[in-house]
């Protein structure tokens, strides 16, 4: 019988990483990242759901005779902001799957 303690255990640990999994899910699905281009003249926010919340832009980087320069800083700084999440994403999940050979 002493294998069913170990077992209720090891479940009650689970579950509360479970709970603390989504805990810290919500937290970076809520949580803020700013990404930039063209040393900070186009700024991007997006959500730890990867959602685009908004684009900031110099107005010196609006040039109506080179719109593809814009359009490259704009992408530059959505794929800044989109590592920044991925990074969080991975140190803080990270820290639930370290050790357990889980795929993330």
């Amino acid at each position: 019988m002493r294998g069913m303690g170990n077992m209720q255990g090891m479940m009650k640990k689970m579950q509360k990483m479970q709970k603390e999994m989504m805990q810290a899910q919500e937290e970076l699905n809520a949580r803020e990242f700013e990404g930039t281009a063209g040393g900070g003249m186009v700024k991007v926010t997006v959500n730890g759901q990867r959602e685009v919340l908004g684009v900031n832009l110099d107005p010196s980087v609006v040039d109506p005779d080179d719109v593809e320069m814009l359009q490259d800083l704009v992408v530059v700084a959505i794929n800044d902001a989109l590592k920044k999440v991925e990074e969080t994403t991975a140190f803080t999940m990270g820290k639930f799957t370290q050790g357990l050979n889980l795929p993330f």
